[in-house]
């Protein structure tokens, strides 16, 4: 199990990034357009810099949502693969058998 605060931190960050995301947009959309003048674009480049630092999409970690684990996670699941072996061995995961030989 994954520290609560890791997990917490990290809900956090998903909450930013969805509140900034429409705003986020338009200022990266203002700064890539070629037709607009140069202080345009570099004002929204700025203002594109004082926006949270959490708030950047690039910055959520996929974690298991049972056990919060970052590392070996499918995200088609959204379970890491320990998570998925214990559910599938209980038989709570349809269509999942555990190999045995």
């Amino acid at each position: 199990m994954a520290k609560t605060s890791s997990i917490e931190k990290n809900n956090r960050r998903r909450r930013l990034a969805k509140k900034y995301s429409g705003r986020r947009s338009r200022l990266k959309a203002l700064a890539r357009d070629k037709s607009k003048p140069m202080e345009d674009r570099f004002a929204a480049v700025l203002k594109l810099a004082e926006l949270p630092r959490n708030s950047a999409p690039s910055r959520i970690r996929n974690r298991c949502e049972v056990t919060g684990r970052p590392r070996a996670f499918y995200r088609k699941l959204k379970m890491s693969r320990i998570a998925l072996r214990e559910l599938g061995a209980k038989g709570l995961i349809p269509g999942l058998v555990k190999s045995s030989w």
